[in-house]
């Protein structure tokens, strides 16, 4: 068993997909520690990842004064078009080389400080009384942003004044949040939802998988060893199910059942059931090659069962084969998932996410369309991931107990 082990964790593919598959678990034990429950509204509608700060802890929270070091950013307050006429007006009426303008554009400060330097209403120069107003509009905002006028919020005695160069330490606002991949549609947060749907389609996964891998080993198992009438009727159904593409299979039974009926269980259940007939059909024909070796002759000759043979004869041959059949079961299993949750089929539930439910969401709430990559590249990232950890796992697995493809 240690010499197996050893050689199982001296492939180079099993391993990398094996600490792909233990980062993407570790994730799943997220929610315990979150500020938040994974269905827990933060906030209404799509929120970009960042840190959110409460303005009225901000106001009250303790400042100093700072020389004032320029406004944060102009492209916030001005689109590409105005400061490329601002820049123009620089040039051409300011009298400043456009080396000069397009190095002070680099810098905001440095810009700002040309801006005010060389602009005036004052100024005359030959333009319509359009762009003449445009300007003095452009002027009168650059002079807001770089106004020393303090800011009185409030009423009465309950007035506060703020001065512009008043600033507040992030580290002293006590109420502020981070949102590392922002909110969902319905204001959730998205790392949170992630990592609870992680666990919770990898519980199904296991389960699909486990109930597939059964169904299609005792089928096998039954079909291989006992041959005759047995095989033929086994072998039917099963290249019956093969000729049927299983994910019709799978929507059928999964649009038969109401929407409150399909629950994560009944979901797994129903790809488990619907995902063997490959299982099948592979372990059947490993058994047909082993039912003939001596060793199991020998337990026939010594009047053993039937089952006694199967169990202790020719299952230990190809247990390997069954966990690498299994693993693959794991990962088609969170796939059918997200196939039947992405068809509005998945799992009916308000109090826990799959990755499936996550990604119709984030379609059906247009997230793609309007730009909210926060609500669905994160998931298909984590589908990704896991997809490929279990097909490296699978593909070391079988270069271990595959002598055919050893080095």
């Amino acid at each position: 068993m240690k010499q197996i082990l050893r050689n199982i964790f001296h492939s180079p593919r099993f391993v990398v997909g094996f600490v792909i598959f233990c980062i993407v678990l570790l994730l799943s034990f997220y929610p315990m520690v979150s500020i938040f429950t994974p269905m827990e509204i933060v906030g209404s509608g799509f929120h970009a990842p960042g840190t959110y700060v409460n303005i009225k802890s901000t106001i009250q929270s303790r400042s100093e004064e700072l020389k004032y070091v320029g406004a944060a950013g102009l492209s916030n307050q001005f689109t590409a078009e105005e400061l490329g006429k601002m820049q123009e007006w620089l040039v051409k009426y300011g009298g400043i080389d456009q080396a000069v303008v397009d190095e002070a554009a680099e810098n905001d400060n440095a810009f700002l400080e040309l801006w005010l330097s060389t602009y005036s209403d004052d100024v005359q120069y030959k333009a319509t009384q359009a762009y003449k107003r445009e300007m003095q509009k452009y002027n009168k905002q650059i002079l807001r942003i770089t106004a020393t006028d303090s800011l009185e919020i409030g009423e009465g005695d309950s007035t506060i004044t703020v001065k512009s160069n008043q600033f507040v330490n992030v580290k002293n606002i006590s109420n502020r949040v981070t949102l590392p991949l922002g909110t969902d549609n319905f204001g959730a947060d998205v790392l949170t939802k992630l990592t609870s749907a992680i666990g919770v389609s990898l519980k199904m996964g296991v389960m699909a998988g486990a109930i597939a891998t059964a169904i299609g080993l005792t089928i096998g198992l039954l079909a291989g060893f006992l041959g005759g009438w047995v095989d033929n009727t086994l072998t039917f159904f099963t290249n019956l199910f093969t000729v049927i593409p299983s994910f019709v299979i799978l929507v059928l039974i999964a649009n038969s059942i109401s929407q409150a009926g399909r629950s994560p269980a009944m979901v797994s259940l129903i790809i488990g059931i619907t995902a063997w007939p490959w299982t099948a059909r592979s372990v059947r024909s490993q058994v047909i090659s082993l039912r003939n070796r001596d060793h199991v002759n020998l337990s026939k000759l010594s009047g053993h069962s039937t089952a006694r043979i199967i169990v202790q004869d020719v299952l230990p041959y190809i247990l390997s084969y069954v966990i690498m059949a299994l693993i693959l079961q794991i990962g088609s299993g969170i796939l059918g998932e997200a196939q039947l949750s992405m068809l509005g089929l998945g799992p009916s539930t308000t109090t826990t996410a799959t990755l499936g439910l996550m990604m119709n969401w984030a379609n059906t709430f247009s997230a793609a369309q309007n730009g909210q990559w926060w609500a669905f590249v994160p998931v298909v990232l984590a589908i990704t991931l896991i997809s490929y950890s279990m097909n490296l796992m699978n593909t070391g697995l079988d270069q271990v107990f595959n002598p055919q493809l050893r080095d």
